[in-house]
């Protein structure tokens, strides 16, 4: 995998979770350092809890990025009712702990010699987060560190970043989440992205489709959602005056997120995924609105059966289809970059910046 630095946020607080004094290291907010390791010996692992899923990269430093040596994913639903209650419930906190154990394993067994380990929105909104970072330092050993959703943001842009094209001179980079939706307004300048406005949302795919219920499976009532939808953006549209310089033809488009990844394969008809056919690819908005007309012409046991969405996505895809589609409505580009890298990414080049991985090796 070749990813190119970007940008990002990163902000602190001193722990020393007990897990990791089984090889010696310090751990500073959730950063793993092994003092005077050799940089060939580097071993990196970046954890992204969001409201839906866990997700952990571990990799070493290549020459202009790093090459992944192992990674986890797991649909953990954290945020399941938080809409509803303000709090995260015990049957998902209990899903979550056990992957993040998973994950502390793995860490373990890759020897890894530093890891950032961030939260996002489920943990912002929760009443009860911190007892949930408690429960995951005592029971896996690992310190949680809850970023703000414009730190998120710049996590999600530092990811995918090299992934813009050079000849526009802005961008509008998105990332659609479990519990939130972030919007980027970058200006593409010759040093690398500068970021000229961030908002975030507290809409995701899975507050949405449990705000929506199976109203959002009617043509009426994904309609209503849609437009509700461009209200809100309509702020950051106002703002940032992007459509002038969309119809100048100087923006492009950059999607992040399981919704973008899911409606490019269901696109080029996969029979299962495949990251090295999605990431990067083109997906004209034309295509988009026919796959979210196929979306919302299928059944929800249509949506179970079909291999890109299977049993665990298969209620969510919708509502990230109305999240796009009120995007897309907003901001007509005729196409959008699909990207399958985001925070992890960003995570893992922001600790290879900080440790000059490349400008060592000059």
């Amino acid at each position: 995998m070749d990813i190119s630095l970007g940008s990002a946020a990163d902000k602190r607080v001193t722990s020393l979770p007990p897990r990791f004094l089984a090889f010696p290291c310090v751990l500073v907010s959730s950063v793993l350092s092994v003092a005077s390791a050799p940089q060939t010996d580097a071993v990196y692992a970046a954890l992204d809890l969001g409201t839906n899923n866990c997700r952990m990269l571990v990799a070493r430093p290549a020459q202009e990025g790093f090459r992944v040596i192992d990674a986890f994913s797991r649909i953990t639903r954290l945020g399941e009712g938080l809409a509803a209650s303000g709090v995260l419930s015990v049957t998902a906190m209990d899903r979550t702990i056990a992957a993040l154990r998973a994950c502390a394993d793995k860490m373990v067994r890759n020897r890894v010699t530093r890891a950032r380990l961030v939260a996002t929105e489920a943990c912002r909104r929760a009443a009860n987060c911190g007892d949930f970072a408690h429960r995951v330092w005592a029971e896996t050993g690992l310190d949680l560190e809850i970023i703000c959703a414009k730190d998120e943001a710049r996590l999600a842009l530092g990811g995918c970043s090299s992934l813009m094209r050079p000849q526009y001179p802005w961008a509008l980079v998105f990332d659609i989440g479990g519990g939130s939706t972030e919007l980027i307004w970058v200006k593409n300048a010759a040093d690398g992205p500068q970021v000229q406005g961030v908002v975030s949302l507290p809409l995701g795919v899975v507050t949405l489709a449990e705000q929506t219920g199976e109203a959002l499976h009617s043509p009426a009532g994904y309609a209503v959602t849609v437009a509700q939808i461009a209200t809100r953006l309509a702020v950051f549209e106002a703002e940032h005056a992007i459509t002038r310089r969309l119809l100048m033809g100087e923006v492009q488009m950059l999607g992040t997120s399981g919704t973008v990844t899911t409606l490019a394969a269901l696109h080029l008809n996969l029979e299962r995924y495949d990251r090295s056919m999605i990431d990067g690819l083109d997906l004209r908005l034309a295509d988009i609105a026919a796959v979210t007309t196929m979306l919302l012409g299928m059944s929800a046991s249509e949506r179970v059966a079909h291999p890109c969405i299977g049993t665990e996505r298969a209620d969510l895809v919708i509502a990230g289809c109305a999240i796009l589609e009120a995007m897309c409505r907003l901001w007509p580009l005729s196409s959008l970059r699909v990207a399958d890298r985001g925070v992890r990414e960003g995570i893992l080049l922001s600790m290879m910046r900080e440790d000059a991985i490349w400008t060592r090796s000059e």
